[in-house]
C-alpha cells in the first residue's frame, strides 16, 4: 500500500483555480445557459483535477470512491425534496391554489410596499416553519407571480423571497442548519438563538428599510392594468375559492408540528392533486385531452402536473408563461448539477484539500476580528466548493471550536458567525445545492437575484464588524477557561 502525502497548500488550490477558470469561461461564453450542462462539466473536470491529486499523495480509488459516495449521500435528502417540490408545484398550479395565491395577493398588496411585504410574509412563515426551501417552494412562487404581475423584476422579487426564507431559516428552533450551528460549536439551542439576535435584528431591518424605500423607487403606472389582466386570465380560467387555501395551511401546520418536510411536500403535492379534480373539472379534462372518462382524464392530468410541464394556455402569454409548472421533470437539471457538485466536494474532501486550505487560513486569524472573519470565509469557501450548506457549517465548525477556546470566547460566538456565513451565503452560489434549488423552484438564475438578497449578503458583513467593533463578543470567565 502507497505511503500517504499530505498534499501542499498550492495543490489543494490547483483544482479550486481550473473550477473558477472553467465556471468564469461558462459565464462569459454561454450566459445563463451555462447551467443546462456547461457548469455540471466544469465540476466534473475540476474533480478529475482533484482526483489525479489524490492519486499522486497515495490515496486510492476505492477511499476516493467512498468520499464521493458519503458526499451525493448527504445531499440525498435535498434531492428528494426538490423532486417533491416539482410535484407540489404542479398539482398547486392545476388545483389552482397558486393562481388563488396570485389573485388575492393582486387584490390585497399595494405595489409601493410589496417588496417590504413579500419579506415580512416569507420570513414570518419561514419561522413558523423552520424551513426557508418549504417557504419558497409554496408562499414565495405565489409571491413571484404577484410582483411579475405588477411588473416588478423577477430578480428583486426573489431577492425580497429569499431574504425573508432565509431569516426564519436562521432563527427558527425548528431549523436543522439553527441545531446543526450550536452542536458543532458547543453551546445549546437557545442561547444560540439569543446571542444571534445582535447581528440577525439589524441586518432585518437594514434589508426592509432597503425594500421598502425600494418601492418608491417602482414605476407602477402600467401595473394596475397589467394586473387587472392577470386578474381576468385567472378568473376566466380558474374555479376560485377561499376553500383552496386549506391545502397551504394544512403543510405549514404540518411542518410546524416537525412532520419532516419530505413527508408534509409530498402530501401535500397529493392533496393539491385532490383539490384539482374537485374544483378544476374542466381544467383536468383539458389538460388530459381525455374526453368521457372523467376518471382517466383526472388520473393522467394529476400525474402530468406531477411529473411533466404544463401550461395553462391564456391570450396573453406572459400570463401564460405565468401559470406554467414543470412537475419532477423540471428539477432534474438541478439534481444533475447537485450530483456534480458533491462528486467535487467528495473528491476533495477525500484527500483533505478543503481542510488543507482552511487550516492555511486561520495561521493569519491573530485578533477576534481576524477570526471571526477567517471563520466567515470559511464557511463561504465551503459553500462554493463542497457546495452544501451542513458541510460549510459542520466542517469549520468542528476546525474553529478548539481555537476559539483558546483565544477565551464563547461557543456562541463560532455557532452565530457559522450561521452569519454558512447558512445564508449557501443560496447565492448557482452550483451550491441551496442556489441551484432556489433558482429552480423560482425560475430565477441565481445570479439573478443574488445581487438583491440584501439579508443574505449583509449577514456575514455584520458579524464581521461586529466582532472587529468587539461589540457584544461574549468571552469566558477564569471558571469556564
Amino acid at each position: 500500500m502507497p505511503e500517504l502525502k499530505k498534499p501542499s497548500f498550492l495543490q489543494a488550490l490547483i483544482p479550486i483555480a481550473v473550477l473558477i477558470a472553467l465556471l468564469t469561461l461558462n459565464v462569459i461564453v454561454l450566459g445563463n445557459d451555462a447551467i443546462a450542462g456547461a457548469n455540471q462539466i466544469a465540476l466534473l473536470l475540476a474533480s478529475g483535477v482533484a482526483g489525479i491529486i489524490a492519486f499522486r499523495c497515495g490515496f486510492t480509488w476505492q477511499e476516493i470512491e467512498g468520499s464521493i459516495v458519503k458526499s451525493i449521500s448527504s445531499a440525498m435528502a435535498a434531492m428528494l425534496i426538490l423532486l417533491t417540490i416539482g410535484s407540489l408545484a404542479g398539482t398547486w398550479l392545476l388545483s389552482g391554489i397558486v393562481p388563488s395565491m396570485i389573485y388575492y395577493g393582486l387584490k390585497i398588496l399595494n405595489p409601493t410596499i410589496f417588496l417590504l411585504a413579500a419579506c415580512v410574509v416569507c420570513a414570518i412563515v419561514s419561522v413558523a416553519t423552520g424551513s426557508s426551501w418549504s417557504t419558497v417552494a409554496t408562499v414565495g412562487i405565489a409571491l413571484l407571480g404577484i410582483g411579475k404581475a405588477m411588473e416588478i423584476h423577477e430578480g428583486v422579487i426573489a431577492g425580497a423571497i429569499i431574504s425573508g426564507a432565509y431569516f426564519g431559516d436562521k432563527m427558527s428552533p425548528l431549523s436543522d442548519t439553527t441545531n446543526l450551528a450550536p452542536a458543532m460549536a458547543g453551546t445549546d439551542l437557545f442561547t444560540h438563538i439569543r446571542y444571534m439576535m445582535y447581528t440577525t435584528f439589524p441586518t432585518l431591518a437594514i434589508t426592509l428599510i432597503i425594500f421598502f424605500i425600494w418601492g418608491f423607487t417602482l414605476d407602477t403606472a402600467g401595473a394596475a392594468t397589467d394586473s387587472s389582466a392577470v386578474l381576468t386570465a385567472i378568473e376566466s380560467r380558474f374555479n376560485l375559492s377561499p376553500f383552496l387555501f386549506i391545502v397551504p395551511v394544512l403543510v405549514i401546520v404540518m411542518i410546524v408540528k416537525k412532520v419532516p418536510a419530505l413527508p408534509a411536500l409530498l402530501v401535500g403535492a397529493l392533496l393539491g392533486g385532490i383539490a384539482a379534480i374537485i374544483f378544476q373539472p374542466d381544467l383536468v379534462v383539458e389538460i388530459s385531452e381525455v374526453e368521457g372518462n372523467f376518471a382517466k382524464a383526472a388520473f393522467i392530468a394529476v400525474m402530468n402536473s406531477m411529473t411533466t410541464t404544463i401550461n395553462i394556455q391564456t391570450a396573453d402569454p406572459m400570463i401564460t408563461e405565468l401559470l406554467t409548472a414543470k412537475g419532477m421533470s423540471g428539477m432534474l437539471n438541478t439534481i444533475w448539477l447537485i450530483l456534480c457538485a458533491m462528486i467535487f466536494g467528495g473528491v476533495m474532501e477525500s484527500a483533505g484539500l478543503l481542510k488543507i486550505i482552511a487550516e492555511k487560513i486561520i495561521q493569519y486569524a491573530h485578533s477576534t476580528g481576524s477570526l471571526v472573519a477567517s471563520t466567515a470565509a470559511t464557511c463561504i469557501f465551503f459553500n462554493g466548493t463542497a457546495s452544501d450548506q451542513y458541510m460549510a457549517i459542520a466542517v469549520p465548525g468542528r476546525m474553529y471550536a478548539d481555537t476559539y477556546r483558546k483565544r477565551g470566547l464563547k461557543p456562541e460566538v463560532l455557532s452565530r458567525t457559522l450561521e452569519d456565513s454558512g447558512t445564508v451565503t449557501s443560496v447565492l452560489i448557482p452550483w451550491n445545492t441551496c442556489g441551484a434549488t432556489q433558482s429552480t423552484v423560482l425560475g430565477v438564475a441565481t445570479v439573478a437575484y443574488a445581487p438583491y438578497c440584501f439579508f443574505c449578503i449583509i449577514s456575514p458583513l455584520m458579524t464581521v464588524l461586529q466582532a472587529y467593533l468587539n461589540y457584544k463578543i461574549r468571552r469566558l470567565d477564569a471558571t469556564e477557561k
